[in-house]
This record gives structure tokens, sequence and C-alpha cells, in this order.
């Protein structure tokens, strides 16, 4: 009998592949009889990230979703989650990421760390997550959905990659001892109009709280952070949808901007 979490796996695979979405993967999970646990979502996510290194992609990161309150009030969801980042989807500053390798993409403004050591304890403090990185940057997620209309639930969104589709980084590093995250203001423009405000604290009062909670779920997933790996540590407001032809930029306080265009 084939196990159910490839089934449920395999159909979010041929959604990225086809860019068709499906209905809500917690459905299918109910007519297989398979729990829609968070640990299984993370189990069929496992099995896509381990076909897509087969395939010859690299992880260079890991993503933090569901940190802002405004994002999981327009989610409907009520608790953080990760997904990978991989090396196809990264963009730098200015790129144009065209619209035909996306299924219905928003965009978000995020600070991404670097690290320079690893983060192995399963009780990492936001200390330890200091001490790891070498810098921060401005970023910008573009996140997507293989589930149709994007009616997600935490089940569906972990499965799912954490709704993970590319991510654009600044090119300006700043030191963290340089720079106060937490009051830190994010301004977000769609061309010349203001679509997305926000402030470092809306990311889980801290974009470093959420780091550090990113790093112990990972170590006692057996699956630590590495150094060399980014981390983006989650919206700082509302996600945009995006559309051809728009250009996005976002601007946080003390890390500068970071752009894309849609082609």
């Amino acid at each position: 009998m084939t196990d159910p979490r490839i089934t449920l796996a395999d159909l979010l695979w041929e959604a990225a592949a086809t860019g068709r979405p499906i209905a809500p993967l917690r459905e299918a999970a109910a007519a297989a009889g398979a729990p829609a646990t968070a640990d299984e979502a993370y189990a069929i996510q496992r099995i896509n990230r381990d076909r897509r290194v087969r395939g010859g992609d690299r992880v260079v990161g890991r993503k933090i979703g569901l940190t802002s309150l405004a994002v999981q009030r327009q989610l409907g969801v009520d608790s953080p989650d990760f997904g990978d980042l991989w090396a196809s989807t990264s963009h730098g500053d200015g790129d144009a990421v065209p619209l035909a390798t996306l299924i219905q993409p928003k965009v978000e403004a995020e600070v991404a760390l670097v690290l320079e050591r690893d983060v192995p304890n399963p009780d990492a403090t936001v200390v330890d997550v200091i001490r790891a990185s070498a810098f921060a940057l401005a970023a910008l997620e573009i996140v997507d959905s293989r589930i149709a209309d994007w009616k997600i639930g935490l089940f569906d969104t972990i499965a799912d990659n954490a709704s993970a589709a590319a991510f654009v980084l600044g090119a300006d590093p700043v030191r963290l001892d340089r720079i106060a995250l937490r009051e830190a203001r994010m301004v977000m423009t769609r061309g010349a109009e203001s679509v997305s405000e926000g402030v470092g604290s809306a990311c889980m009062g801290h974009p470093l709280n959420a780091a550090a909670w990113l790093a112990r779920t990972l170590a006692r997933r057996g699956d630590p952070l590495r150094a060399g790996d980014i981390v983006l540590t989650g919206a700082l407001g509302p996600m945009v949808p995006a559309r051809a032809g728009d250009a996005f930029e976002a601007r946080i306080e003390g890390l500068g901007g970071v752009s894309v265009r849609f082609a």
C-alpha cells in the first residue's frame, strides 16, 4: 500500500510542476485517513525536499513563516512554521522574476540573517543566534501557494514548504550590533504606492526571537541551522499580491532597500 504521505507529497509536486493549484491538502488527507498534524505535514515537506535535492537543487537556508500577527490574521492560522530556501529560487536586488514560474504569488518584506556558525543547541537563545550571525540584510520573500485561492490551514502550508516560492536579498550587509531590529520601520511600495508597512517588533516581538524559535525547533528535529545558512525571519507587515509588471521596493530602517520586478 502506498504511504499516504507520498500520495499527498505527489499532489503538491504536481501542482508546482504544472502551475495548477489543488484543493486544500487537509481534505485529501482526511479522504486518505491520514492524520493532518504538524509532524505529518513536515514529513510531507521532507519528501519533496529530498526529491528536489535528488534533482540537483541545493538548500541554502530556511524561512520562518506566519510570524506576523497581520499575516496570521490574513491566513487564519495562529502558529509559526518553517520551510527550505533553495539556490534555484534566490534572486539579487533588482532582479526580474518571471510570473510564469509562479501560481498566485505575494510579496512580503523581511529581515534576513546570514550565519557564520552552526546553532546546534535545542535550547538555543537569542544570544546564540546573535553570536552565530555574520550580518543582516533587507529581504523580500515571494510566497506562493499550491493550494487554490490560498485556502490554507497550518497543515497545508507546512506541507507546502511553508508556502515558499522565491526570495530576494539586498546587498548591504549590516552587523547586528549596528542596528536595532525591534524598532526598525519597514515600508514596502509597489511603484509609487505604499502597500505594506510594519516594524521589527511585528515579527514575534523581535526578528531574533523568530530566529531563536527556528534554531530550537530545527535542533530538536535533528536538522539544525548551519554556518552559511540564510534565515528569513518572517514578515514585518502584510503580504501583497504580485501581478505582471509590478515593481516592489522595501526599505527597512538601518538595512537599506531591496527591490524586485515581475516579468
